[in-house]
């Protein structure tokens, strides 16, 4: 049960690894169906490479119409339940006695009165950190990363009952060994909404332009916030600086994660951040907030990549790697290594592991861990 498929305009990196761990499940022998929102061109019943889709409801009532779909059986037999809380849980646990397995990337705290001022965000908030652990209480948890597991703990979810699944990353295929672009580039890629925070990236180059006049800032990416950061360049006479591509096509993606010098991740919040590792396959280093939380271990400081606490930090590490060559080429080093050190094939072997407890009725649980070594 999740907000979004990989096929909605909206989707982003929760939806690819919803679509791994689909792929994941399937390949161990289960009959998968996931039920996501309804949006343009998208069939309400279908099947593709061996999942079933079932799409109903929009935005919000996505969540009644899962309930409903779920209590009528018109997802057909169901032996177990994994409920996405993107912000919101599917309220499953109130509409089935099968076991259901909440998934959850990062707690959305900072992100409800961001994105929802206002009373609609503190009732989200309220929803999240005080209902749904209660109403899952006795329920398996799914953490993307030991930053979201303590967040989750720290809602009341017991600690024994929260397993860690960490993103995984897949090898770069040999068609994008391209190289680095002539002059000094930075990507931004991600869904183009408030808490992704683009305008910092979008400051740190304007910043920078002076020292590095031939500097490229690329936003990839797509969302309702994108007419909203189009008037911010233009308000900073930024548009030779800035290129906004849209939504582009994996090929093109990897394309420019392949050719970038180093990519800016200014979220709010990441639950671990699937980009990382995706640039990291190209040994393309990133520049993010330690305050993000899932960055602390999808990211070594100093190895991999550059966390930074504050806004000017944030634009002194880009223009620290930027302009050093032998600290870019270690960093990216460092990032090829960390993202070759997670696997989809571990992390669809670590999901099949929690569903086939849950099944069991048993209880999966995950110790804090130091983040893997990087040579």
């Amino acid at each position: 049960m999740s907000w979004r498929d990989t096929g909605n305009p909206e989707s982003g990196g929760a939806e690819n690894y919803l679509l791994k761990m689909a792929e994941g499940l399937r390949d161990h022998g289960a009959h998968v169906t996931v039920f996501t929102a309804a949006y343009a061109g998208a069939p309400a019943r279908g099947a593709r490479d061996g999942i079933d889709y079932v799409r109903a409801g929009g935005k919000l009532s996505v969540y009644a119409r899962g309930m409903q779909h779920l209590l009528m059986r018109r997802l057909g037999r169901v032996d177990v339940v994994i409920d996405v809380q993107n912000g919101l849980p599917f309220f499953t646990r109130a509409v089935t006695t099968k076991p259901v397995i909440v998934l959850v990337h990062h707690v959305h705290r900072e992100q409800w009165p961001v994105v929802y001022p206002g009373l609609t965000g503190k009732v989200g908030w309220w929803i999240e950190h005080a209902l749904a652990p209660r109403l899952y209480r006795a329920c398996q948890y799914v953490a993307v990363s030991q930053a979201t597991r303590q967040e989750l703990i720290g809602l009341g979810v017991p600690a024994e009952h929260v397993a860690v699944v960490h993103n995984g990353s897949e090898a770069a295929d040999g068609q994008w060994d391209v190289a680095k672009t002539e002059y000094p580039s930075v990507c931004v890629v991600g869904r183009l909404v408030p808490h992704k925070q683009v305008e910092h990236a979008i400051d740190a180059a304007v910043a920078l332009r002076n020292e590095l006049p031939s500097l490229k800032l690329t936003v990839v990416g797509d969302g309702w916030w994108a007419d909203e950061l189009h008037d911010y360049v233009r308000t900073h006479h930024a548009e030779d600086l800035v290129e906004f591509t849209g939504h582009v096509t994996e090929d093109e993606k990897q394309q420019i994660f392949a050719r970038t010098w180093v990519k800016a991740l200014p979220s709010l919040k990441e639950g671990w951040g699937l980009v990382i590792g995706e640039a990291g396959h190209h040994r393309t280093p990133t520049v993010a907030y330690r305050h993000a939380g899932g960055t602390r271990e999808s990211i070594r400081d100093g190895h991999s990549g550059v966390l930074v606490d504050t806004d000017e930090e944030f634009t002194q590490a880009l223009r620290a790697v930027l302009t050093d060559h032998s600290l870019r080429a270690r960093l990216g080093e460092g990032a090829l290594a960390m993202s070759e050190s997670y696997t989809w094939d571990n992390t669809q072997k670590a999901l099949a592991h929690v569903v086939g407890s849950a099944l069991r009725g048993e209880m999966v649980a995950t110790q804090d861990e130091p983040a893997p070594p990087v040579s």
